[in-house]
C-alpha cells in the first residue's frame, strides 16, 4: 500500500469516528429516551392505579392518558433522530495562530 492510500483510510475512518460521535450526541436521542422510560413508568402506574386515584381525577386514568401521550412524544423524537440523522461538522483545517 502507499501512503496515500493509508492517508485516505485514516481519513475515512476519523470521518466515521466524527459521524457516529455526532449522532451519539444527538440531544434528540437523549429527550426521547427520557419520555419513552418516563412514560413507561407513568403508564404502567395508571394502569395499576387504584379506584381512590381515578375517583380524585374525576374518572379519568390521568396517568395512564399522560404516559401514553409521554410515550407517543418519546417515539416521535426517536423517529425524527432516525429519519435525519446528524450530521458532523466539518473540522478545521488549521488551528487558530497562537499568540
Amino acid at each position: 500500500m502507499s501512503d496515500d492510500d493509508d492517508n485516505e483510510l485514516l481519513n475515512e475512518t476519523e470521518e466515521d469516528q466524527r459521524r457516529s460521535a455526532a449522532r451519539r450526541f444527538d440531544v434528540r436521542r437523549v429527550i426521547g429516551g427520557l419520555f419513552v422510560v418516563y412514560g413507561l413508568i407513568v403508564g404502567l402506574a395508571g394502569v395499576f392505579d387504584g379506584s381512590a386515584a381515578i375517583d380524585k381525577a374525576q374518572g379519568v386514568r390521568i396517568n395512564l392518558w399522560a404516559g401514553l401521550a409521554m410515550l407517543a412524544v418519546g417515539l416521535l423524537f426517536l423517529l425524527w433522530q432516525w429519519l435525519s440523522p446528524a450530521e458532523a461538522p466539518e473540522p478545521a483545517d488549521q488551528a487558530p495562530p497562537a499568540e
